[in-house]
C-alpha cells in the first residue's frame, strides 16, 4: 500500500462525491440550466437527464449508490455506443472519452458500494468494508 493507503476511504468518498456531482450536472444540463438545452423528458435523452440527475445526486450523498451507478455505468456505455464511437475507433477521436471515464467509474463503484462519508454508511453504522483480495 502506498503512503497515503490510510486514506483510501475518504479517497475513494471523495471520487463518489465528485462523479456524482458532475454527473448530477450533466442531467441538470438537459434541463436547460447551466447553458444546456432542455431535452423532451418523453425521450430517451429525457430518461438519460433523470438517471444523472436523481442518480448523481443519490451517488453523491451515498444513498443506494451500487445499483444507481451500475445504472448510471449502463447508460455511459450505452451512450458511447450509440453517440460516439461511430463517429471513430477510439474515444480520443470520437469524443467519448467523458462517457468512456463515466461507465468505468461508475461500475467501479457499483462494485464498490457507498463506502465512507454517506447515508448508507451513516444508517447501518459505518461503511462497508472494502475487500481486499
Amino acid at each position: 500500500m502506498g503512503f497515503l493507503g490510510r486514506f483510501e476511504p475518504q479517497a475513494y468518498a471523495l471520487m463518489r462525491i465528485v462523479a456524482g456531482l458532475l454527473f448530477m450536472f450533466h442531467g441538470l444540463q438537459k434541463f436547460g440550466m447551466f447553458g444546456g438545452k432542455q431535452v423532451e423528458l418523453a425521450s430517451l435523452y429525457g430518461a438519460a437527464a433523470i438517471i444523472e440527475l436523481v442518480g448523481g445526486a443519490l451517488i453523491m450523498i451515498g444513498f443506494a449508490a451500487s445499483p444507481l451507478a451500475f445504472i448510471a455505468s449502463g447508460e455511459m456505455a450505452y451512450a458511447y455506443f450509440t453517440a460516439h464511437q461511430p463517429n471513430g475507433t477510439w474515444p480520443i477521436q470520437n469524443q467519448g472519452e467523458l462517457a468512456a471515464l463515466y461507465a468505468f467509474v461508475f461500475l467501479y463503484i457499483a462494485t464498490r458500494g457507498s463506502g465512507t462519508l454517506s447515508v448508507d454508511g451513516a444508517r447501518s453504522g459505518g461503511a462497508r468494508k472494502y475487500r481486499s483480495r
